[in-house]
């Protein structure tokens, strides 16, 4: 696979070098030549995708732009994306001190387990891990990106069966919108650091951009002071990605976008040799084409993997070493654009995505140190999708109507266990199965007047399950998580109805209303004493009320988001009992706000309130999750030039935020926390 990458690596230089060096070449060698017709306009490579469709003001839609993502109090993505009305993580814990694995992403209050349920995009390209379904936060520099685009509701378009909850489209930054040098560096009260710089390059009439970014630290104890034993652990961090774009036009209209990255995360959790590591390499190339005729044709190839050690919490020594779980992931897009009608904006597609992986780990005893047993675990999913999409404008009136049939297969998936000695303990070899979907959204909005649009969406949604719920059985001691090789795929019905309201130019409201139902929702479902199952729930349901507010007076803003959920799980039966439940680790109201000012140019001042309700760890509403409020800020001062102070503080009131109660066993998220550091260029 290493092999692989390296190839497709060179491959994509060489394949950019060609159109780039010509360029300069012309630019340098060719004398300007005059001519009697009209000049020709310039090319203007921007590096991104077609631009978003008519009907992305007909669903919930959020977006972020570069002024909110680089002055984010934690510096990390997720901090970045909380401000979102109905964006969760599986956990309340961050990117510098949970485990890899639990770090999935949803929208609203879905629940379920650490497998994310919206679909994650960077330029195209979805970013979920092909074994486990999580997203690699801390492998997202905020510093590299332009806008993030996040639109709630099951989607239809490209890449559909992903995003069952939602989208969160992630746009690199346009060359124009930044200095051709970003640097930061800063540091906090536990001496741990961040490195970052963003190098950008106009070759001829395209660029090309390099990134970079090292976090570092000694972290916080995650486990409170009345229960740490001599093996309790700081939730140490060591993680860096580094990545390559180079973008350059092909003709007048098309232009080819290349990206090629690496990262790799450390973390220790809990106790002294509980450590895990993720890591990762990938390629993509993208050909966009902006012409009568627009389309964009993508195809990415991912290596990833993940390793984990288990300490037992009452002997404090290893009992499980899952010390690889390599996976794969390859696929590719079309999307065309033809102008068949006027009024019309239609797209046909297809998509496909395939993932395969296998978990290698070793079960050791607690009391000896040798081996038990050996596992490995893993199989592959597929899925080919087949898209249709039509805005249609009628005077103040936007309609949409989309469909799209999805083929997805699951293959090769078996479990293996064996003694130390190579005998058979336990073997799975799970059945070929596939199936076809067809999944379908329709809305409407309606300019009701120059101030107020109203919207109205319904809509259906596919999730395949991932490798690691239907073959990797997990242990968060000393409650063990068994897989399930006879899961099958979630689908998502749902209508929402809402309106966007500017009665001055200084201020925004959105409010959105919603009803979406998750039918044979995987969850972790307790079957017995320090010991779940994976399971396919009858039904998650979810009605609520998301709403947002921004304003600015003078030198003066305010952002604020709301989300409130009723949420539950319909299942009955023996094994279930969870009918009329919250979902496992799903919050009723979460809420931001951030007050900033910019008293000069330069300069911002900004602090952000955030409330999260009660949670509960399980599915049983036996171990709570108190309700959390944190205070953050970020104060931005320039030095000289491009050159600034940066000042950032993280849940100042120090708040207890516990991101773990499993039977009184605590874990606990980001202390107080302050940030001095210098940026240069941003």
């Amino acid at each position: 696979m290493k092999m692989l990458l390296r190839l497709s690596t060179c491959s994509l230089a060489l394949a950019l070098a060609v159109p780039l060096a010509a360029q300069d070449e012309a630019a340098q060698d060719s004398p300007p030549v005059t001519v009697d017709s009209e000049p020709r306009p310039e090319i203007i490579v921007t590096g991104r995708g077609l631009d978003p469709a008519l009907s992305t003001g007909i669903y919930a839609t959020t977006t972020l732009e570069r002024e909110v993502i680089t002055a984010s109090p934690s510096g990390r993505i997720e901090d970045v994306l909380r401000g979102v009305a109905g964006f969760q993580q599986f956990r309340r814990s961050d990117s510098r001190s949970s485990n890899p694995s639990a770090q999935g992403v949803t929208l609203r209050a879905l629940g379920g387990n650490a497998t994310s349920r919206a679909l994650v995009l960077l330029d195209g390209v979805p970013l979920a891990d092909p074994f486990f379904g999580y997203i690699p936060l801390s492998a997202i520099a905020p510093e590299t990106l332009g806008t993030i685009r996040v639109t709630r509701g099951g989607g239809s378009g490209p890449f559909g069966a992903g995003a069952l909850a939602g989208t969160i489209d992630m746009e690199s930054a346009e060359p124009g919108a930044v200095n051709p040098l970003l640097a930061s560096a800063a540091i906090n009260d536990r001496a741990e650091s961040e490195l970052s710089g963003v190098l950008t390059q106009r070759l001829g009439r395209g660029f090309a951009v390099a990134s970079g970014r090292w976090d570092r630290g000694q972290g916080f104890f995650t486990t409170p002071a009345d229960q740490r034993v001599p093996a309790s652990a700081r939730a140490a961090f060591d993680s860096w990605n580094v990545a390559l774009r180079a973008v350059a036009p092909l003709t007048d209209e098309v232009e080819v976008q290349a990206r090629v990255a690496a990262f790799r995360d450390n973390r220790t959790l809990r106790f002294e040799g509980a450590d895990s590591f993720s890591q990762g390499e990938e390629a993509s190339i993208r050909f966009v084409g902006r012409g009568a005729w627009q389309f964009d044709a993508l195809a990415y190839v991912q290596a990833r993997d993940f390793g984990n050690v288990v300490i037992s919490s009452t002997r404090f020594t290893p009992t499980l070493d899952q010390r690889r779980t390599p996976s794969t992931g390859i696929g590719g897009k079309f999307e065309l654009r033809p102008p068949l009608l006027e009024g019309h904006d239609i797209r046909i597609g297809a998509d496909y995505r395939r993932a395969e992986g296998e978990l290698q780990e070793e079960a050791i005893s607690a009391f000896t140190g040798a081996i038990t047993e050996r596992r490995r675990a893993g199989g592959a999913t597929e899925n080919l999708g087949i898209f249709l999409e039509d805005d249609w404008q009628i005077g103040p009136l936007t309609l949409n109507g989309g469909l799209r049939a999805d083929r997805t297969s699951i293959t090769d998936g078996f479990f293996r266990a064996v003694t130390a000695n190579g005998l058979p303990v336990n073997t799975i070899a799970a059945a070929d199965r596939s199936d076809w979907s067809l999944s379908w959204r329709a809305g409407a909005l309606f300019y009701a007047t120059r101030r107020l649009d109203i919207r109205a969406a319904a809509y259906t949604g596919l999730r395949l399950p991932t490798l690691n719920e239907l073959y990797r059985p997990f242990v968060v001691f000393p409650v063990v998580t068994q897989a399930n090789a006879d899961l099958v795929n979630e689908r998502l019905e749902g209508f929402e109805i809402g309106f966007d309201w500017q009665p001055v130019n200084e201020l925004v409201f959105s409010v959105t209303a919603f009803d979406n139902k998750v039918e044979n929702a995987i969850a972790n479902v307790t079957i017995g004493p320090n010991l779940r199952r994976r399971e396919n729930l009858p039904a998650i349901a979810a009605q609520g009320i998301e709403a947002s507010v921004a304003a600015k007076v003078g030198r003066v803003s305010f952002e604020g988001a709301i989300a409130w959920t009723d949420a539950e799980v319909r299942g009955e039966g023996a094994s279930l009992n969870l009918d009329g439940n919250r979902p496992a680790q799903t919050p009723e109201f979460a809420a931001t706000m951030t007050l900033g000012w910019e008293p000069a140019p330069g300069w911002r001042v900004a602090g952000t309130l955030r409330h999260v309700s009660t949670q509960f760890e399980d599915d049983r509403e036996t171990d709570r999750l108190a309700p959390a409020t944190t205070l953050d800020a970020f104060v931005a001062a320039p030095l000289y030039g491009p050159l600034s102070l940066i000042l950032r503080g993280e849940n100042l009131t120090d708040e207890a935020i516990i991101t773990r109660n499993q039977g009184g066993s605590i874990d606990l998220g980001v202390p107080r926390t302050v940030w001095l550091g210098v940026r240069y260029g941003f």
